[in-house]
């Protein structure tokens, strides 16, 4: 049930100083419900400032204590505190430490852990909750208190004190089955079990609980560094310049949509730039050699690479700084093509639905499975299309140094992810090397 709305009224400060035996002569005075209250400091900076967060949490719309007067979320968290709403207020202490994918990381995560710490006998949770809990576990986000999503939270989420090594087993346990009953890829269980421990871990460290409750992870192979697996890119899977092509090509459907997931993919693979780079770009950001006319072939142009979307639709830095990337002729026609027949501003955004949403992941996703599907190619991500591009690049000679400037990556880091690229290289290699042998092996027997 939602709480009564409050009526709170906040005085102004009294000044008690002409009384020599006040020691705190100024006087924060507010009511609460016809309640009254006040607090005393001894310097005005003070009074000052607690007047002032009094007046924060009244235009916020936060819920006042009756026994203190004070806003509900300046009470010390304890046994009692609602697992869900020690996750908002971990998330908001955490916030501003995290990067901006960090941030959409863990509130996935929990967004998957609160709706299983629930009490015995619990309902089927509502429909969207996890998508509710992600919109409103980050620190500025509305909370409507009749929703039947936050009404069924306060209704069955389990307090801190309630949490036992045995119902967390469980829910570990549970934290590793997908929707549909199936067993979820290993980093991805482990990363919502670590992430959520992170949580819970946050309140024992702060003295909120005596012991930590969360189950210790079992001990066995799958614990030993020795099995985990390289972090390179399986090339044998990803599409060559042919097939890439005809992927983007099947792209466009009947759906007005889809053209701009076919330009947002062109992007990805012709500019090598990343996903969440991509639903940033702006007009401003291309540099665009002029039109020749539509008789001749456009020259290579630029993208300078400064903003990225960090999850909810906000610009961030670029995940490794900014950079200028060259892409070629057919990109700079689809990208003029475009700037101008959707009539964009130079700050406008270039990718935007019909309602000026930023295009979803999910459908993006969707329309790469059917465009696969047409061109009779396996599945790929649409992450791939940008390990394609460093795959092609690669191969076509590109020097590694630039290769890596052009994804915005290290050299250390292109030739680890990408290694299988270079193994083609070994006939071509192996002749240089002998032919440097065999210079050697010249020079000995004229030296004898």
């Amino acid at each position: 049930m939602s709480r009564p709305v409050q009526r709170i009224r906040i005085f102004n400060l009294q000044d008690r100083t002409s009384n020599p035996a006040a020691r705190s002569p100024y006087i924060v005075r507010w009511r609460v419900d016809g309640q009254d209250y006040s607090e005393a400091f001894p310097t005005r900076p003070q009074a000052d400032r607690y007047r002032a967060r009094l007046l924060v949490a009244r235009a916020d719309g936060e819920h006042f204590d009756p026994r203190s007067g004070e806003p509900v979320s300046w009470s010390p968290a304890g046994e009692d505190t609602p697992v869900h709403a020690w996750a908002r207020r971990w998330t908001a202490e955490q916030w501003d430490e995290w990067a901006p994918r960090t941030r959409k990381a863990y509130c996935y995560s929990l967004a998957r852990f609160l709706p299983l710490v629930c009490a015995p006998g619990a309902p089927p949770p509502p429909k969207g909750l996890r998508k509710y809990l992600r919109d409103t576990l980050p620190p500025d986000a509305d909370i409507d208190e009749r929703d039947p999503c936050e009404r069924w939270l306060d209704r069955w989420c389990l307090s801190l004190g309630d949490l036992t090594r045995e119902n967390l087993a469980e829910v570990s346990r549970k934290l590793g089955v997908g929707d549909r009953g199936q067993t979820l890829a290993s980093a991805s269980a482990s990363r919502y079990r670590r992430e959520s421990h992170s949580c819970i871990r946050r309140a024992v460290d702060l003295e909120f609980l005596p012991v930590d409750p969360w189950p210790p992870t079992p001990k066995g192979r799958n614990r030993r560094k020795v099995h985990r697996a390289r972090k390179t890119v399986d090339i044998r899977r990803l599409p060559d310049p042919a097939a890439m092509v005809s992927i983007i090509d099947h792209m466009r459907s009947h759906q007005p949509g889809s053209r701009t997931y076919q330009a947002m993919t062109a992007v990805v693979y012709y500019g090598g730039l990343r996903p969440s780079e991509v639903a940033m770009l702006r007009p401003r950001a291309l540099i665009l050699p002029d039109d020749p006319g539509p008789e001749s072939n456009a020259g290579w142009g630029y993208v300078e690479v400064t903003e990225a979307d960090d999850g909810w639709d906000e610009p961030v830095e670029p995940k490794t700084g900014d950079r200028r990337v060259p892409i070629p002729p057919r990109l700079v026609r689809l990208l003029r093509d475009w700037v101008r027949e959707h009539h964009l501003g130079p700050d406008d955004l270039l990718f935007r639905t019909r309602c000026g949403n930023r295009p979803s992941e999910s459908n993006w996703a969707r329309a790469m499975k059917r465009a696969c599907e047409l061109a009779k190619h396996r599945r790929i991500r649409v992450y791939d299309g940008r390990h394609a591009a460093a795959t092609t690049w690669l191969k076509a000679g590109l020097p590694l140094g630039d290769t890596a400037r052009r994804l915005g990556h290290s050299v250390e880091t292109l030739v680890s992810h990408y290694i299988g690229a270079l193994d083609g290289d070994e006939t071509s290699g192996n002749k240089l090397i002998d032919a440097v042998l065999s210079a050697t092996r010249e020079q000995i027997v004229e030296a004898s």
